[in-house]
């Protein structure tokens, strides 16, 4: 996730769209994050009792959400309904009653520009509902990059994904002008018998570093070895397996309509808390 503007780029999008592509025959066995985020967003849009005639996914990896929405995606690696860029959306201004999005938007270079084009999107009173990878995803693997870099090279790299925490998105939200949002987490820990199988697992989603200022450069065995073996000792789980973690952050806003809710005026309170205080 970046707030950058538009003219910096963190991500190399060609890049990820291409990953995308080269991925996607065996997509499905490295999907597990995916479908349970996807269930997770089936799971609390159930608890909306409402309906959205006309809804859009953004992001088509691990499938629709439901048979009814729009499915839309940067590229036509898994066959969306139609080709659309998260920085780019040219979506019909208040047309939609739901945008929806399962682990498709912390690569997006401009996040508060997208997150302001999809409220935008959206009728009044319609909802947001996403999910993304959040601050503490790969906290593990990335410590031991960064020990084995500074190690060995005496400096850094970027090589993961700057992830955004809950207190960022919940800022993004308002900033774009979302009423009433609601931002929680939960962070799924996944036993790994190495370092490598992790990366194996990270390249078959398509979730390989595309980092623009990455080293270019070709790394070497030494330095990968290296981490692999402070990443067992440092984050293991006792019995030779590692643990890696990965953070999903769940955001959900509403476009702004007059029936919602609305937080008192300041002064408009019963009661002064000087009274508490002295009640008290």
């Amino acid at each position: 996730m970046s707030s950058a503007p538009n003219d910096i780029e963190v991500f190399d999008r060609t890049l990820l769209r291409q990953r995308r592509q080269r991925v996607a025959q065996n997509f499905t066995n490295h999907d597990f994050l995916f479908k349970w985020g996807r269930e997770q967003l089936i799971e609390r849009l159930s608890e909306i009792k409402r309906d959205f005639p006309k809804a859009i996914q953004l992001g088509a990896r691990g499938g629709k959400i439901s048979e009814h929405f729009i499915l839309g995606d940067s590229s036509n690696t898994f066959s969306p309904d139609f080709i659309t860029d998260e920085e780019f959306l040219a979506l019909k201004e208040g047309s939609l009653d739901l945008v929806i999005s399962n682990l498709s938007l912390h690569n997006v270079n401009d996040l508060p520009g997208t997150l302001t084009q999809i409220r935008r999107a959206l009728k009044p009173d319609g909802l947001f509902l996403a999910s993304i990878f959040g601050g503490e995803t790969l906290f593990e693997l990335r410590d031991a990059l960064a020990r084995s870099e500074i190690e060995l090279k005496g400096g850094l790299s970027p090589r993961i994904f700057p992830f955004a925490d809950k207190q960022q998105i919940g800022a993004l939200l308002q900033r774009a002008g979302f009423a009433l949002p609601v931002v929680d987490s939960d962070i799924l820990r996944v036993s790994y018998p190495h370092m490598f199988k992790l990366m194996h697992d990270l390249r078959g989603m398509g979730e390989s570093n595309i980092i623009a200022a990455r080293d270019k450069a070709f790394v070497g065995r030494t330095l990968f070895m290296r981490a692999a073996q402070l990443y067992s000792e440092n984050h293991n789980e006792g019995d030779g397996r590692i643990t890696a973690s990965f953070e999903v952050i769940f955001m959900l806003g509403w476009a702004p309509h007059e029936s919602q809710q609305k937080p008192l005026k300041p002064g408009s309170a019963d009661v002064h808390l000087s009274e508490v205080l002295k009640n008290d």
